[in-house]
């Protein structure tokens, strides 16, 4: 083995005992600890809470967190009303529910939201007049954006929602969503409506688009996590957990390893950007 190839094993080697290292202090903190945790909220947040989650627990199965979904707003509701200890907010609380509620909030990822069609739809790019004119129910047929001679079916989140709050700010800047739209729990559930049907459209969080749907370019601009990261894609947003007061004990070891070394890994495994 020659002295180059060897120096590079070592400096490998060398760094995964550092970060192994790291990663397990990280998991340090919650040994002793005993308790329940209850986490609800944005859905967008819930693939990196639930492997956070079960990586806490694996540790020490003397705590227990349950994770649930309902949208930004029931997070942010629940929360405040101390029903969870963690409400998870794909926008930003206003500044009346921080007031009303005493919120605490903590951005440890960034995210955009894209517009997403069914594999089968030739459809791969629309401008900001096209989408919100296709979401305002006012273009009915694909063939009038260079589509298929076919309807288009419209599916949408309810209002609680922080994915469809941003991409009605910022997509449609603040446009009308049609009545007639599909509206679906989840961006889980809005993947799996729009991946079963050819003449679908609808939008999800950057972080869960996969083979199932095709992601759309917003005025020319590819919804790719580089594009997020750079500042090029408008359509983004924060993932906030929120807190009613400051955060103690074992919810605020929590917070502090969603923003350590290990759960910043986490966010970008899971395909969203690290705020580190």
């Amino acid at each position: 083995m020659n002295k180059r190839v060897s120096a590079v094993l070592v400096i490998a080697a060398l760094t995964l005992v550092f970060c192994s290292g790291s990663f397990a202090a990280a998991l340090d903190a919650f040994k002793g600890e005993k308790g329940e945790i209850k986490i609800a909220g944005g859905t967008a947040h819930i693939p990196v809470m639930k492997e956070a989650a079960a990586r806490i627990m694996g540790m020490n199965p003397d705590i227990q967190i349950s994770i649930a979904g309902g949208g930004s707003g029931v997070g942010i509701k629940q929360v405040g009303e101390g029903l969870v200890d963690i409400g998870n907010s794909g926008r930003t609380p206003t500044e009346d529910e921080v007031k009303q509620y005493g919120l605490q909030m903590f951005k440890w990822a960034i995210d955009g939201v894209a517009i997403v069609v069914n594999p089968a739809n030739k459809v791969r790019s629309l401008s900001h007049d096209q989408a919100a004119a296709i979401f305002a129910g006012k273009i009915a047929n694909w063939k009038e954006v260079g589509g298929s001679d076919q309807r288009i079916n419209l599916y949408t989140r309810d209002e609680a929602s922080g994915t469809r709050e941003v991409f009605w700010e910022k997509a449609l800047k603040k446009g009308d969503i049609a009545a007639t739209a599909n509206v679906i729990v989840s961006n889980g559930a809005m993947k799996g409506a729009v991946s079963q049907d050819s003449y679908g459209i609808g939008y999800v969080s950057v972080g869960h688009i996969d083979e199932s749907v095709a992601p759309v370019a917003f005025d020319g601009i590819e919804p790719s996590m580089q594009n997020v990261k750079d500042g090029k894609y408008p359509v983004a947003r924060g993932l906030f957990s929120n807190t009613k007061g400051e955060p103690a004990g074992l919810v605020k070891k929590i917070i502090d390893y969603l923003f350590s070394e290990e759960g910043q890994q986490i966010v970008v495994e899971k395909g969203f950007i690290s705020v580190r």
